[in-house]
């Protein structure tokens, strides 16, 4: 499960109302992420120490490269190990449009490698299965993954996608590279086909036409887009399931009801 740092009360509330439900289905881990730009990295540590102590869940800290200092990562690490946090989820981050330059650590790998060197921490990288919307070339960014999993990624989590082709085909290309790490499903349940379309052009996850033309239809009857995505997400996560995935990591957007639907769904 991922969760993202709450901006209010009411939002902290509504966290621990999705934890509540979600904790049922026992899952491995509960990731918290950073915010764009590395914006939220205060509130992203308050949220783990209250995972850390109010919950039963494992947190899993989302760090990036994002005005990073090596004194500030330093400390953060100091903290987290002091917090008895095990496993973190490295990643450069997305630059905010006044920023050329992600800071002392400039890129996934250089974080990566400076975490392993530290000590304490599974690490856990992120993957593309359509390859990063700013890579130069496919073969570039496969290069680059393994690159990623040569300096410490102990595992991979894909960014979410909704053509099951796109992981088999990553997940055999790297087998052949000799990369030999797990590499979970990111599952982004399509609920709000407005906002899930805005992500999707941004990060350069494609959506298939006969999903698009569907959710279209149903622009005014937002019951039945909810219900359509997750018919569709739980059939992608029963065939990568099927097909050998490790394992599946929920962007919940901190709700809790389609990530529940699709565990129904599958059984879990």
């Amino acid at each position: 499960m991922e969760f993202f740092p709450p901006k209010n009360p009411a939002g902290e509330a509504k966290l621990r109302e999705t934890i509540g439900a979600l904790q049922a289905l026992r899952p491995d881990y509960a990731s918290v992420t950073y915010g764009a730009a590395g914006s939220t990295q205060e509130r992203t540590l308050a949220t783990v120490a209250m995972l850390a102590r109010d919950t039963e869940l494992e947190a899993v800290p989302h760090l990036t490269c994002i005005g990073s200092t090596e004194a500030g990562i330093r400390a953060i690490l100091e903290h987290y190990r002091e917090l008895g946090i095990r496993r973190i989820v490295a990643l450069r981050g997305d630059l905010p449009p006044d920023r050329e330059d992600p800071g002392f650590f400039h890129q996934a790998l250089d974080l990566i490698a400076y975490i392993r060197a530290f000590g304490g921490f599974q690490i856990y990288a992120a993957a593309y299965p359509e390859f990063h919307p700013r890579a130069v070339h496919a073969r570039a960014d496969l290069e680059y993954l393994q690159r990623k999993v040569e300096a410490g990624a102990s595992g991979l989590i894909t960014q979410y996608f909704y053509n099951p082709d796109a992981y088999l085909q990553l997940r055999d290309d790297l087998a052949r590279r000799g990369v030999d790490v797990p590499i979970t499903v990111g599952v982004m349940p399509m609920t709000n086909y407005a906002q899930i379309a805005n992500f999707s052009a941004q990060c350069g996850a494609e959506i298939p036409q006969f999903l698009r033309r569907r959710m279209e239809s149903f622009a005014d009857d937002p019951g039945a887009q909810a219900e359509l995505a997750i018919e569709v997400a739980s059939r992608q996560c029963r065939l990568l399931l099927d097909q050998g995935a490790p394992g599946l990591h929920f962007y919940t957007l901190n709700q809790a009801e389609a990530t529940l639907a699709i565990a129904r769904n599958l059984g879990l």
